[in-house]
């Protein structure tokens, strides 16, 4: 059975004061390969494996979850860079379709791998940013662990 505390929470000033998050810098120290919270230390071990723990500051980026998230955001942007270009290049010019086949799924594939791992990198970073997932200094009790 479990129990729940039902002691009122006391709201001072000290449990107001959080550590600051600037989402844009945590996004953007993401995408570059880099811990949210510092900027130095590595966020990944192999090409989509996040570290365990930062090498610098110690954060634990254990409990992300970006799941299928940075997927579906390449696919979105992928699609809008190669969508309207085929469309003016298959508009404008006529062209055999083994050079579209050979120029396009290549070009698609490329940008794909290019772009999976920084926008990992920047969900996780938004996901430290907004505190979410595990990534709050008082997690909530009673949450197993995913």
């Amino acid at each position: 059975m479990v129990t729940t505390s039902t002691a009122p929470k006391i709201w001072t000033r000290d449990t107001g004061l959080v550590e600051k998050r600037d989402v844009f810098a945590a996004m953007r120290r993401g995408f570059r390969g880099r811990c949210p919270r510092c900027g130095e230390g590595k966020l990944f071990r192999a090409f989509l494996k996040t570290a365990d723990n930062c090498s610098v500051c110690g954060l634990d980026v254990t409990p992300h979850r970006a799941d299928d998230l940075p997927a579906y955001l390449v696919i979105v942007i992928v699609g809008h860079i190669v969508v309207p270009t085929i469309l003016w290049i298959e508009t404008n010019y006529t062209t055999p379709v083994w050079i579209s086949f050979a120029a396009y799924l290549p070009f698609t594939f490329v940008a794909s791998l290019a772009l999976l791992q920084p926008v990992k990198g920047a969900v996780v970073g938004l996901q430290w940013a907004l505190r979410m997932h595990g990534f709050d200094e008082n997690p909530t009790d009673g949450i197993p662990p995913v």
